[in-house]
Formats: structure tokens, sequence, C-alpha cells
């Protein structure tokens, strides 16, 4: 089994270990929510679990994995594959993207809870009532194919071929983490290192003014920029206040219903619903 981790040349086989790290860690994290909950009583098979586990974390990942690839092809073709970065150390790649791609995240994040269009893309993902290791695969297809695109594309065009898995085996593992339901505190560390403490208040019915805590992967953005929030208690529940289709593709519809400006609800509107 060892042997199979290790491509040629003994570079790590990421083909193989980033499934293996991303199925471990999610039976961690579903054992570690049933030892220590955040929130007692969120059942594991929770309201639409089938839908986030099959559709969305199966059968649309995979999907959009074959266009934002064959999409990134097709550049590759156009420009050319510069490399510019391929010669660093791994870690030294892995480090720039996570910081580079966490920046222009927050601040997509942040539009998206400003922009009446863009919170079309990102409704779906905050209609998750029980948050939890699954909760952060609900995204509209249109948030994943802008996201992911620009996420991926520079790295594929300029790094070493193995760091697109490197990376995208964090986003897994760090996007469960997150949204997980387990009563754990950061200390000091929350002030770099997202966790959630913070990001389950990012899905909360209660919040202040546009939102809070858009940072992803680390806390510091929110710090920086003022949307920090990390108060001495639980929220008082999560997901959308007003209704939500349950179904995929219901939900996939709803984004593309008639427009008629209105903007994400306000910390007023939630916290009155």
């Amino acid at each position: 089994m060892v042997d199979l981790l290790y491509a040629d040349g003994g570079k790590l086989n990421w083909a193989l270990l980033s499934p293996l790290i991303i199925t471990l860690w999610a039976w961690a994290v579903i054992a570690l929510e049933h030892i220590f909950p955040y929130d007692k009583g969120q059942k594991l098979f929770r309201k639409g679990w089938f839908t986030d586990f099959f559709w969305y974390t199966i059968v649309q990942s995979y999907v959009l994995s074959l266009v934002i690839n064959a999409f990134i092809l097709w550049a590759d073709e156009q420009v050319g594959r510069p490399r510019w970065v391929s010669d660093w150390p791994l870690w030294q790649q892995a480090i720039l993207f996570l910081l580079v791609h966490d920046f222009y995240i927050y601040w997509f994040h942040r539009a998206q809870h400003k922009f009446p269009i863009l919170w079309r893309t990102h409704e779906a993902h905050h209609s998750v009532k029980d948050v939890d290791w699954l909760a952060g695969s609900r995204s509209h297809p249109i948030e994943i194919m802008i996201n992911q695109t620009i996420e991926f594309m520079p790295i594929i065009l300029l790094a070493s071929p193995e760091m697109a898995l490197i990376k995208g085996t964090i986003d897994a593992v760090w996007g469960m983490w997150i949204h997980c339901n387990i009563n754990v505190r950061s200390g000091p560390l929350q002030y770099v290192i997202n966790g959630p403490e913070m990001h389950r208040w990012h899905h909360s019915v209660e919040y202040v003014g546009d939102g809070m805590n858009y940072g992803t992967k680390f806390a510091f953005w929110d710090y920086l920029f003022g949307t920090a929030y990390r108060p001495d208690k639980k929220p008082p529940g999560y997901g959308l206040s007003e209704p939500f289709p349950d179904g995929y593709f219901q939900q996939i519809a709803y984004a593309f219903r008639r427009f008629d400006g209105s903007k994400p609800p306000s910390a007023e509107q939630r916290t009155t619903s």
C-alpha cells in the first residue's frame, strides 16, 4: 500500500493520496461530530443530506471538474504554460496559492453578500439549516465555476503538475473543517486560521449588517478588513429565514427566478422573520 502512494521518480502519488486523505478526514470529522458536537441534536442524516452528498458532492463536482478542466486546457493551448513557480518547493507553491486565492475569495464572498445578482449564486450555500461537515458542498454551479476556474487556472498554468491535486485536497479538507459540527475552540490561532467557531456564525440566521466572517482558510482577512465576529455564544440557528427549495434541480433553478432587485436579507430581516 505504501508503495502505491509514490509515483515514478519517488514523488507522492497525489492521484491516489488525495481521495484517501479526503475520505479518511471525512470519517474522522463525522466521528468527532458525534463525540464532541457543537450543536447537540444535529443528525448525521439530516434533511438534505442525500442532496448534498449525491447531487452536489459527487455528481456536480464531477461534471464541473470536466467543464472547468476543458476550459483550462483550452486556455493552455492559447497561451502555453509558463510554469513560473514550478521550480519552487511544493510547500512554497501551496502557501502562495492558498494566500492569493483566499484573498480573492474573501472579497468575492463579501460581494456575494452585498450585491443582489451575486447573492443569487450564493444563497443555496446558506440554505442548509444543519451546518455540518457536508454543508460546504452545497454551492450553486455558477459559483463553483467562477471560483474554481479563477483558482485552478493559474495553478495549472504556473505551478507543478501535482499542485492542482494538492490544492484541491486542502480545499476539501478545510471545507469540511470550517463547517463541521464540532465543539472546538482555537484560541489565539483563530486570529490566523479559520475554523468552525467563526464560520458557523457566518451561516447564522442572526448576523451583523451584510454579514461577517467571509474568510475561508484564513481568519486574518476578517480582522484586517473589519468583518470578524466571534461572540461568546452560539448562533441561534442556521439557514435562510425565507423559504428555499429542497431538491437539487429546484435549488439550481431558483437562482434564475424573476429578478426583483431584492438584496440579501439584512440582520433585521433575518432576526425578525
